[in-house]
Order: C-alpha cells, then sequence, then structure tokens
C-alpha cells in the first residue's frame, strides 16, 4: 500500500513538474500564506471541536506541518502545549501575527520539514492536511509515533484541498488533473501497518470565495501558472463559466468534502 500511495504521489508531482511555468518557489505558500490565518476561537467547526475533546490539559502537542497555526491555536487555547513545526517561513509568520493578534500564548515555532532532527518528543503527535503530497509517508509516519507518547491524531478530508483546482485543469492545460491520495488511501495505510484506529467523521463546507478575484491566487498556485500569459486568460475564462453562490460568491466545489479526524496508538 505504501508503493501504490507513493506511485499516486509521483504521478501528480511529476504532472505538476510537466505543466509548471517557472520552477518551483523555495517556500511554496509564500503567495498564499496571509489567507491560512484562522480565528482561535471559531465555534463553526464541528472537526475542531472534536480536537479540543481530545486535549488535556498541560500536555504537549506537537503540530507538524502547522501552517499558519489553525489548529495549533485552537490546541494551545484549549490547555495544550504546542509545538509547531512548518518549513515554510512565511505560514509561521502568520501563525505568530495570529498568536499575538488573539493573544494566544503557549505555542512554540519550529522552522523545520518532517522528519526533524532535535525535536522531543511529545504526549500527541498531530498532522492536518499535510500529507496528501508526501511520496515517503511510511518513514514520515514512523517518526510521528516515535515522537508521540500517548496519541497520533491525523485530519484529512476524502480529497485532498488542491482536488478543488482540479476542473479547471482541462480548461488551462488541456489534460485531467491526476488527484493526490486522501482519506480513503491513508486508512488502508494505517492497516497495512497494523494500526488500529477510530475515525470521527464529519464535512467540510463547499469552497466559496467572495469573488474572482480572491480566488485568483490559489488557482494559480494549484495550476503552477503565472499573471499575464495565454494559460493565465484560458484560467480567468474558466472561472467566470464557474457556479455562484446566490450572493454572488464564486463556487470552487459545489458540495460538502468528507473529512475524518484519525486516531491512534504510537
Amino acid at each position: 500500500m505504501q508503493e501504490a500511495w507513493a506511485l499516486q504521489v509521483r504521478r501528480n508531482r511529476e504532472q505538476a513538474d510537466q505543466f509548471r511555468d517557472v520552477p518551483e518557489r523555495p517556500d511554496f505558500y509564500a503567495p498564499v500564506a496571509g489567507g491560512f490565518k484562522s480565528d482561535p476561537r471559531r465555534t463553526d467547526e464541528p472537526a475542531l471541536d472534536t480536537l479540543r475533546s481530545l486535549v488535556i490539559p498541560g500536555e504537549s502537542w506537537l503540530d507538524i506541518g502547522a501552517g499558519g497555526g489553525r489548529y495549533a491555536l485552537p490546541l494551545a487555547l484549549a490547555g495544550a502545549r504546542v509545538t509547531a513545526l512548518d518549513p515554510s517561513s512565511s505560514m509561521l509568520s502568520v501563525l505568530r501575527e495570529a498568536a499575538a493578534e488573539y493573544s494566544v500564548s503557549g505555542v512554540e515555532t519550529v522552522q523545520q520539514r518532517w522528519p526533524a532532527d532535535g525535536v522531543p518528543v511529545a504526549d500527541v503527535a498531530f498532522i492536518a492536511h499535510v500529507s496528501y503530497d508526501i511520496e515517503e509517508l511510511g518513514p514520515f509516519l514512523d517518526a510521528m509515533d516515535a515522537h508521540a507518547r500517548r496519541l497520533c491524531v491525523a485530519v484529512l478530508l476524502a480529497r485532498a484541498p488542491s482536488a478543488a483546482a482540479e476542473p479547471f485543469w482541462p480548461p488551462v492545460h488541456g489534460v485531467a488533473r491526476n488527484p493526490l491520495p486522501a482519506l480513503t488511501e491513508f486508512l488502508t495505510l494505517l492497516l497495512a501497518r497494523g494500526k488500529i484506529f477510530s475515525v470521527w467523521l464529519g464535512e467540510r463546507a463547499a469552497v466559496a470565495y467572495p469573488s474572482p478575484e480572491a480566488a485568483l491566487g490559489f488557482l494559480r498556485q494549484q495550476l503552477f501558472i503565472e499573471p499575464g500569459g495565454e494559460k493565465d486568460a484560458r484560467l480567468v475564462a474558466a472561472m467566470d463559466r464557474a457556479p455562484r453562490t446566490a450572493d454572488g460568491r464564486l463556487m470552487l466545489t459545489t458540495e460538502p468534502t468528507p473529512l475524518g479526524v484519525v486516531t491512534w496508538k504510537p
């Protein structure tokens, strides 16, 4: 199963390399990092409520691929001591800005790629939406297990977040996008690794942007194109044909996406 996962990730990456306009940026998320800031006290995300229920106050959590702190900050507010690890300096800057803006303490940031040296073992090792494009997921999970005393936790969608851009690949690039593995494949991989797990199932709402301009950054990033070219013009034309909500927002997905919060013993 690990080989099947790796093959799917590799095909997705090789297709991106084939169609990208410019070489990959050292910090892939730099152009869009600001959009990842979230209110850590939000109450409209059932998956977050599930995560909060897993926190034992005073415990340490290692948030691997913490990004802009979407979960690290709420976990800290729930009583966890959080080490937020991410390779992106722009994402960690957003996390620190959000921590200051919302007066959240108890989060330490570490700029490294996982697996990482010198990171202390935590009570809980946690990943959210970071495993989809990891080709060598076996060593990634081995390191995660080795850094958790009580529990491992993963949040994944049934389709990777990048799948919201898949409908735009045919009109822009002339081919269908090779999809990334997601929740179903992850659970199958855990079974192949001999893990007994529990899953809380919910859903993420359909993805909508207030305007086409607001969606352009995400779509250009996922289609690997630069502003102003022929492919960009095709993207803008395709966005004009995309569905809208009743209040005029552009919809990248029209249905909720199933989501799982997966827990297992290390």
